[in-house]
């Protein structure tokens, strides 16, 4: 990454304002040093820039323009090679989208997430984003896909703890009455 004071300064002012729940700040800032990034012409650090702002609208309830801010970047990073950033996008999408209450986008969205990020070796964020997916199954009234979701969500993760042992256990219990 191509730095510099200006950059530097704003993206730690933008982290703080992230942490200290400014939301609608902490996005301006990101924004600003997503600019910065273009003039430099470090467009992968622009769009990493943008996807936090898209985090940052989120939690300040601005869903839309939070979808605005990562549009294309998943594209950005799929070309640069970067699969994780790429995966990561796409999970800030369909955060966006299930906000915005586009259920079925946000679905497809999050499972291309959950994909990329099985490619990418990243086993304890694809079991966050299988969770995600599985609540979203849930809410649609997809039960028997949630289940199977949760307990896919459980199996990927590389440490269960006893809390998620127990839930794995209780999961199997659905199935062995089908049977």
């Amino acid at each position: 990454m191509t730095s510099s004071p200006d950059l530097d300064l704003i993206s730690k002012e933008a982290r703080a304002a992230y942490q200290a729940q400014e939301f609608l700040r902490a996005a301006e800032l990101y924004q600003k040093a997503a600019a910065l990034c273009e003039q430099g012409g470090n467009r992968l650090t622009a769009a990493e820039m943008s996807n936090n702002r898209s985090v940052a609208l989120l939690k300040g309830n601005n869903a839309r323009a939070a979808l605005a801010a990562t549009e294309g970047s998943d594209r950005l990073f799929a070309e640069a090679g970067d699969t994780r950033r790429q995966a990561i996008a796409l999970g800030n999408q369909a955060a966006a989208l299930e906000a915005l209450g586009k259920l079925d986008q946000a679905l497809n969205t999050y499972q291309n997430c959950a994909d990329l990020l099985k490619q990418a070796g990243e086993k304890e964020l694809q079991s966050c984003v299988l969770q995600s997916i599985s609540a979203l199954q849930l809410r649609t009234g997809k039960l028997p896909e949630s289940i199977v979701t949760m307990q896919a969500a459980i199996e990927t993760k590389p440490k269960q703890s006893q809390v998620e042992k127990f839930i794995k256990k209780i999961l199997q219990v659905p199935f062995r009455i089908m049977r």
